[in-house]
């Protein structure tokens, strides 16, 4: 059942709402009048009038303009009272994604959701469960300091994990592990010692803090998903390549979590199997 609002309460509640916004600016009456283009005599009305009269869409939407606030919280339309394009902007942000990803914009989403779950969804072997080694050879294209600064940045995400702060879960394609074990695709030329000491630090850290890390492999062809990181319930944060998508209204994260969880759900090795899983694939690596 739809339910309508007695005009004579809209009536009111707008007026309400419109003396309240006016109280929250520099403006008076007469300078609210002159922004909106009417005569002082039509706000003062607009305030105090008794009657269950609406002003026309123009008034309404200049004083929503004049105010900065929104028409449809000016006519009860709505609970919060900023506009659309702020409201967007305060829950979807679009931050610049440094080639090393150690951008101080990362570490600061980390320790904000100290306490809380982190899943995520890496675009590669994730950076926290690197080697040194590793990390030199992905980042030998670009200048030496930014290979430094990587492995900065992934140290500090690893001692997170060791000072309890928080729990993570990391679901990665088994296609992803693989292509990596045999040097192919993005690893391809990747020299078969730093794989095995990938796969034993893998190992290493999956040993030391399991259960408070936990890694899925799913099946790529039965499902697929982009990078995503999910911080707590604060925010969701999709890695696009040069820039990172971040979600911080609950609908979203939520949305982005179940898509998360359902990587888990169907995965075909979950983190107790994973080290045997490892472990046949690094046998298969020749020196």
């Amino acid at each position: 059942m739809v339910y309508k609002t007695d005009k004579r309460d809209r009536a009111l509640l707008f007026r309400q709402r419109l003396s309240q916004a006016l109280d929250l600016t520099e403006l008076n009456r007469s300078s609210l009048a002159l922004a909106v283009g009417v005569d002082r005599s039509t706000i003062s009305q607009l305030l105090s009038g008794s009657g269950a009269r609406l002003p026309n869409a123009q008034v309404v939407a200049e004083c929503a303009s004049a105010l900065g606030v929104s028409a449809d919280w000016l006519l009860g339309l709505t609970e919060r009272p900023e506009r659309t394009a702020d409201l967007l902007a305060s829950t979807v942000q679009m931050t610049a994604a440094p080639r090393a990803l150690v951008d101080e914009q990362i570490l600061a989403w980390h320790q904000e959701a100290a306490g809380y779950k982190i899943c995520h969804v890496p675009a590669t072997i994730p950076d926290v469960l690197k080697t040194h080694e590793m990390l030199r050879w992905e980042y030998a294209p670009q200048l030496a300091r930014t290979a430094r600064q990587a492995i900065g940045a992934a140290e500090d995400r690893l001692n997170l994990m060791r000072n309890d702060l928080s729990d993570f879960e990391i679901a990665m394609p088994i296609s992803e592990i693989t292509t990596f074990a045999r040097a192919e695709g993005y690893y391809h030329g990747l020299p078969a010692a730093h794989r095995i000491n990938q796969i034993d630090r893998i190992l290493e850290l999956h040993e030391q803090l399991y259960p408070k890390l936990r890694i899925y492999l799913f099946d790529s062809k039965k499902l697929f998903s982009a990078p995503v990181t999910v911080f707590g319930p604060l925010q969701a944060v999709i890695y696009l390549g040069q820039s990172y998508l971040a979600f911080r209204d609950k609908g979203r994260v939520d949305s982005i979590r179940n898509h998360f969880d359902s990587l888990v759900r169907e995965s075909e090795f979950d983190s107790r199997q994973l080290p045997a899983r490892l472990e046949i694939l690094r046998k298969n690596i020749r020196l």
